[in-house]
């Protein structure tokens, strides 16, 4: 498998570049379980069991510094036993969230990433303003949204024409696919986006049916699947880690865990773009710092009233703009305090370093 198949674009190549000079070679993170990774490598088939060096760990100022899944990295030539990470090559896409917890800490679930597979199930767990959510995140992190409409055969016509069109009213320009992956039904819609090369993340939520698209996808059953709650249709966790998988069109398939909750980490930018059309709206507004609480000329009240605008997505919009807000003033005041600690830091050092007599 040459470096192009496995995803190493130009813009790698360039990045590289200083780590080809101290003999190291390129690799691409496949899977991580619990500190050990397996990373793939041009040279040989099959992947080599890796951890991190030292010094990588040392210098990681967050965990998002450290390797992870569509990371490429530079490691040292395999010489039997674990092959040392020395260094992670700077990524051309990240689809991050707050990871769970009482601290803000960022958690990459998938790096390197060409186009992201949103998977929603059409059961009873159907949820537009999660998958709002998930454009904005998906978006933030640079791939291009693909929405994927799993169980279509769940649904009597009618309403899955109703949740159809709705989620084509909030895919803002995003691709809309609608297919049942136990059945492989719709399968075909989904093959110009496996491009050889390329690499496709799934995400979404438990339960929606992820690893039985993988499985459909790859032709054979790789992964295991599990049913849905009987009272509330919420998933059972069945995917537990985040594995490249190479399907036989050549593309790279990032299965993901099912995830309980997506807290955005940033998420201003994805704002705009998945809420374009309120955007539009508000541009609308008498006043340019109309702050949409009744003031005169307010043009988001004049569609909420006219039903130009639902409700919904109003709040949603709303909610979404407000965490993406309070979570810059809070990553700023983060940035602040740890670049504060680290000039104190110097300083000390400096102060107690012994003076030349």
């Amino acid at each position: 498998m040459s470096l192009t198949e496995l995803g190493f674009a130009a813009s790698f190549a360039d990045a590289f570049a200083p780590f080809a000079s101290r003999s190291l070679l390129p690799a691409r993170v496949a899977r991580m379980d619990k500190g050990l990774y397996h990373v793939l490598i041009a040279s040989d088939a099959d992947p080599l069991r890796a951890e991190t060096s030292g010094r990588l760990r040392h210098e990681a100022r967050e965990p998002a510094d450290l390797p992870a899944v569509g990371d490429w990295v530079a490691i040292a030539a395999p010489e039997g036993g674990t092959t040392l990470i020395h260094a992670v090559l700077p990524r051309a896409t990240a689809f991050t969230r707050t990871a769970p917890g009482r601290e803000t800490v960022e958690q990459v679930v998938a790096a390197n990433v060409d186009t992201a597979f949103l998977v929603a199930g059409l059961d009873n767990d159907f949820n537009l303003r999660r998958l709002e959510r998930y454009l904005v995140a998906a978006r933030e992190s640079g791939a291009r949204p693909v929405i994927v409409l799993n169980k279509a055969d769940v649904l009597p016509p009618t309403q899955f024409a109703v949740r159809l069109a709705e989620t084509e009213e909030i895919a803002a320009g995003a691709p809309v696919h609608a297919l049942s992956a136990s059945r492989g039904d719709g399968l075909e819609a989904l093959v110009p986006h496996l491009v050889p090369g390329s690499t496709i993340a799934l995400l979404g939520m438990s339960g929606v049916g992820k690893s039985t698209l993988v499985n459909a996808l790859l032709g054979f059953e790789r992964m295991a699947t599990g049913g849905v709650r009987e009272g509330d249709q919420r998933g059972r966790h069945t995917t537990t880690h985040r594995e490249l998988v190479r399907l036989p069109s050549g593309a790279w398939l990032l299965d993901t865990p099912g995830m309980r909750s997506l807290a955005l980490w940033g998420g201003e930018e994805g704002v705009s773009s998945t809420f374009d059309d309120v955007a539009t709206i508000a541009a609308r507004c008498r006043f340019g710092d109309c702050a949409h609480q009744g003031e005169p000329g307010c043009a988001i009240a004049a569609a909420l009233q006219s039903g130009e605008l639902p409700e919904e997505r109003y709040a949603s919009w709303r909610k979404l703009q407000r965490e993406a807000r309070a979570f810059a003033a809070r990553h700023d005041k983060r940035l602040a305090a740890q670049e504060k600690a680290r000039w104190k830091a110097i300083t000390k050092s400096v102060r107690d370093r012994p003076t030349k007599r």
